[in-house]
């Protein structure tokens, strides 16, 4: 295990952010003109104190405080602000419909809600229906307009207000810090409540098993805790720049601007990256080079000689010419795809997790990088299998990170939680090396009328390997009682294809799976799959 500074609260690891590397660049982002502007470990840490303290005047010192926009410099701000103060933080996702958005708000019983331009205007249309938001603060706006305030305004009057009621401000560890909503890719929102104490000790824990680099990009959506703890705090604690990526559309653009050195992704975007590359290459004519030279530096790794990053450094330029390390999560990750940036050398890391669990489980260790399972479980944790078939089961962990419950949902609570173990609704099995390996969500199992259970990722795995195939969901074909005789798979293709021509390049695909995991049937989607906003289908 690496040896990590232990910490007490979040106030306190930014503290020391702040001491042990004041200068240090914290931030990276575009301005309005698409100026790169830079921040310091000690300016992020005054613009979280002015923050404070005016809000703090305001009355929302200890308080639950809500914020929706796209991924900014302002947003990390409010986050790190709120955190430090007595009460609790409450992202919401910037793609929920507005009915959806209010909803949740009020569900959530924030009194402040902080939000960029776009859902300024969703929250004016619809502001007679919260019920409970006193200010809307603005992260675009220069003047105040009776309850909808600037951002800019609130933290230049903080500048002048004395800190100490701000400081002063503390709550118990295992509090409520931080409330997430999450309906993952099936079934209503859940109101996820995090302690203090769950997430410094996914902070803690998690930079022992796996630590990252010096200058990160950050993409994913910051009110998933992917981001907000593994990218966002994981990256104060370790004193790292996190440079802000504004838009999935300009990631590429990104990367050759920033040159970072690691990147938290979803398998969509590993998916994307290989892809492109490999499509750049048979355009050039050089896929019989490439492949003959992946051979060769892997025949030199088994005798200590590691030339990947010389040899592809073209590769390596298209990602900024500095990217080492990708840590891919959120769904599960094909094994070819960490092959591919492990032949390219770029260190490839698989991590599991889920909300309730702060959101990391596991993840893999730097000497030990295997594309088939996702990683080794925090030192916090224990972890299970509970009544196993074949070896696989409903995972089962406790420990440090898991949640409190569900918001207002006792019910819900009692269901996931069991003596202290959570029920995380993922299938899967342990290694002999303690290494945990997916199979599928539980809701997603399909129980044939012979009895075999199928889990569909498995097959939409193999079924992806289909070139032309750009996204799939495997279901079960029902006979008139309701029992399940067979599987199907809905598909898209941006491009056009006869249905029988998919269905036999299916079973290619499928050649070395059991008959009973074959597909029968295939449905042609005219249009993508819905997705949450981590790129997952909604199933």
């Amino acid at each position: 295990m690496k040896q990590v500074p232990k910490i007490k609260s979040i106030k306190e690891m930014l503290f020391l952010a702040k001491e042990d590397a004041p200068n240090k660049i914290a931030y990276k982002f575009k301005d309005a003109e698409g100026n790169v502007v830079s921040k310091t470990f000690r300016e992020f840490f005054n613009d979280t104190e002015a923050l404070g303290a005016a809000i703090t005047k305001m009355g929302y010192g200890n308080t639950h405080i809500a914020c929706v926009g796209e991924n900014s410099y302002k947003w990390i701000v409010t986050y790190l602000t709120a955190l430090k103060t007595a009460g609790t933080f409450v992202p919401f996702d910037k793609e929920l419909p507005a009915d959806d958005l209010v909803k949740l708000i009020n569900d959530s019983d924030s009194t402040v809600i902080f939000c960029d331009e776009k859902h300024e205007q969703i929250l004016r249309e619809n502001i007679s229906k919260l019920t409970n938001i006193k200010n809307v603060i603005c992260f675009d706006r220069e003047e105040d307009d009776k309850m909808f305030l600037s951002f800019d305004n609130l933290v230049s009057s903080g500048l002048k207000l004395n800190k100490k009621s701000f400081d002063a401000l503390e709550n118990d560890d295992n509090d409520m810090k931080l409330l997430v909503y999450t309906s993952g890719t099936t079934g209503n929102a859940k109101g996820v409540m995090l302690s203090q104490h769950n997430l410094t000790s996914a902070v803690y824990y998690g930079l022992q098993v796996s630590q990252i680099k010096d200058i990160g990009l950050s993409v994913l959506p910051y009110h998933h805790t992917y981001e907000a703890v593994c990218g966002i705090l994981v990256a104060i604690h370790f004193h790292a720049t996190l440079c802000i990526n504004e838009s999935y559309r300009v990631v590429s653009k990104n990367l050759k601007l920033y040159h970072p050195e690691y990147i938290y992704i979803v398998p969509m975007f590993a998916d994307f990256f290989k892809n492109a590359v490999l499509n750049e290459i048979e355009k050039k004519g050089k896929k019989k080079i490439f492949d003959r030279m992946i051979k060769i530096t892997r025949a030199l790794r088994k005798i200590g000689i590691d030339v990947r990053r010389l040899v592809f450094r073209s590769v390596h330029k298209g990602f900024g010419g500095k990217l080492k390390m990708i840590v891919c999560g959120g769904a599960p990750v094909k094994e070819e795809t960490g092959k591919f940036f492990d032949d390219i050398g770029i260190n490839f890391y698989i991590g599991y997790g889920i909300t309730e669990c702060s959101p990391l489980v596991s993840v893999n260790k730097e000497k030990e990088l295997k594309f088939g399972a996702a990683g080794h479980r925090l030192p916090c944790l224990e972890w299970r299998i509970d009544s196993p078939k074949d070896g696989i089961g409903e995972i089962c962990v406790r420990g440090d990170v898991v949640m409190l419950g569900y918001y207002k949902r006792d019910d819900l609570t009692a269901e996931a939680i069991k003596d202290g173990w959570f029920y995380t609704g993922d299938y899967g099995y342990i290694t002999p090396n303690d290494e945990i390996v997916i199979t599928g969500r539980k809701k997603n199992i399909i129980v044939l009328n012979n009895g075999k259970n199928i889990y569909p990722e498995e097959i939409e795995e193999y079924i992806s390997e289909v070139k032309y195939i750009n996204e799939v969901v495997v279901k079960g074909i029902s006979d008139k009682n309701g029992g399940e005789i067979g599987l199907l798979a809905e598909v898209y293709c941006e491009e056009p294809h006869d249905k029988h021509e998919i269905l036999s390049d299916i079973r290619k695909a499928q050649k070395n799976l059991p008959m009973y995991k074959m597909i029968s049937d295939v449905i042609i989607r005219s249009e993508p799959f819905p997705k949450t906003t981590t790129q997952k289908i909604k199933r």
